[in-house]
């Protein structure tokens, strides 16, 4: 059966390119500011960043105990402990193990479900890493910020890009679930490295990545940089063209990128720096966009051109930007864009095209 000439035709079942989630979990923070860490970064408040000041490892044991404790037997949402901050394959032994001993009996009870840190690429021993999967560690995160020679030494990270990748590597040798974070716009970092950057973070496969655009917060060296004209961040405008760009890239490797953009505690006082409370919707919009600018042009020419996109109605936000910013970019591509409540399709298609038809 065909269509008649003025029939939309749509583009159906469009798939969105980010790799599915997994199952929800409710994310049990412990944060860590500056424990372990062998040094100060350029651009780092981590106790600003958080909302949390340092404390002794001793004390956030024990509100952990307390914490965990205090968790339901059962019924309860699926739990992951996370350790924010700080290095904490670095931590001074033997606290690693006894951070994961205190939360075993909760992982065998199903109270908590997965267990995961965050640290540096350069502090990853073999017998760390295994040790520290054996007493429950499910998933490394590791601040990589950039692997870029040039920019790694300017913001005194003290490794270079090849340890950055031997870090990445390692975690996987070790049996374990890797994320990778990026930090775009950090000093020495052009825009050519920051998407070199992304290919390797693509061609490592990481479970997930975390991309915090560099922002110039108060009382750290870079502010001091910033204020003294040594150092300029990427523009907002920019920002956002650069992590539309990579984020097809980091999907199409079947990377899901579970943040973009830093948190804003209260006391965090940003200075300067590509920032925006729709920061991740306004990227991932334009990243959309991209996608299906991509698609419409991989189609054989012979193949008849959709004038709908139809998409589920929780992505009205996304697909269209901020203020439907975006729509004039999908009219660019002949396209008017549509939603369906989910659940029907069928129904939506229907309204659309007068009768099911799909290109």
């Amino acid at each position: 059966m065909t269509a008649p000439a003025d029939t939309p035709r749509v583009l159906d079942r469009f798939p969105h390119p980010e790799p599915p989630r997994g199952p929800y979990r409710r994310v049990l923070p412990v944060f860590l500011p500056f424990a372990g860490c062998p040094q100060r970064c350029i651009f780092c408040d981590q106790a600003a960043q958080t909302g949390t000041p340092p404390e002794p490892l001793e004390t956030i044991h024990a509100r952990l105990a307390e914490t965990l404790a205090a968790l339901p037997d059962s019924g309860g949402p699926i739990r992951e402990l996370a350790f924010y901050g700080g290095t904490f394959t670095a931590l001074p032994a033997p606290w690693p193990q006894r951070f994961l001993e205190l939360a075993q009996p909760h992982l065998a009870a199903g109270r908590i479900t997965r267990v995961r840190c965050s640290t540096r690429p350069d502090a990853l021993a073999a017998p760390l890493l295994a040790e520290l999967k054996g007493l429950g560690l499910s998933l490394v995160e590791l601040g990589v910020q950039s692997f870029d020679d040039s920019a790694l030494p300017e913001s005194r990270r003290g490794y270079d890009g090849a340890a950055a990748r031997k870090g990445c590597e390692s975690v996987r040798e070790a049996g374990l679930g890797l994320g990778v974070q990026l930090m775009p716009g950090m000093p020495g970092q052009s825009v050519q490295a920051f998407h070199k950057d992304i290919a390797i973070a693509a061609g490592l496969r990481p479970e997930l990545a975390r991309l915090y655009p560099c922002l110039v917060l108060a009382g750290t060296p870079l502010a001091g940089a910033w204020q003294a004209g040594i150092y300029a961040p990427w523009a907002l405008d920019a920002t956002v063209d650069a992590l539309a760009q990579a984020l097809p890239v980091l999907w199409g490797a079947g990377v899901r990128v579970a943040r973009i953009g830093l948190v804003e505690q209260e006391g965090l006082e940003i200075l300067a720096g590509p920032r925006h409370p729709a920061l991740g919707q306004m990227i991932r919009a334009r990243a959309l966009q991209r996608h299906v600018a991509q698609l419409l042009g991989e189609r054989p020419l012979s193949a008849p051109r959709p004038d709908v996109l139809l998409l589920p109605l929780y992505l009205k936000g996304e697909a269209l930007g901020q203020r439907n910013d975006l729509a004039a970019g999908y009219a660019e591509l002949g396209l008017t864009v549509a939603f369906w409540e989910e659940g029907d399709f069928a129904f939506a298609q229907s309204a659309l095209a007068g009768r099911h038809w799909s290109h």
